[in-house]
């Protein structure tokens, strides 16, 4: 069986103001120390120079990880949320993962 390549999703956003890059981290997959993980998404201001977010979507309900569809919205709207739980992209620290509902 053949590898799937990964894909190169990537884009620049506003939000709240902010100009925002964004670029997948990693598909759903399983994993011996962790189980099963969902999609991961990485989101920093547009100079790097800033808290990076990481915003993790949960596994999808099949056995076999897909590679789930998602959009700029989505991006979105996971950026909105964890904005409200304390994600402000403008400051400095530790990566901030945050667990999208």
């Amino acid at each position: 069986m053949a590898k799937r390549r990964k894909r190169s999703l990537e884009g620049l956003i506003a939000v709240n103001g902010v100009r925002l890059s964004w670029r997948l981290l990693s598909e759903p997959q399983w994993t011996a120390e962790h189980g099963f993980k969902g999609l991961w998404i990485s989101v920093r201001t547009e100079d790097a120079r800033h808290r990076e977010l990481i915003l993790e979507y949960p596994m999808p309900n099949k056995q076999i990880p897909q590679r789930p569809k998602f959009s700029v919205k989505t991006v979105e709207d996971g950026i909105r949320q964890a904005s409200v739980a304390g994600w402000e992209p403008e400051s400095r620290g530790r990566v901030f993962i945050f667990k999208v509902s």
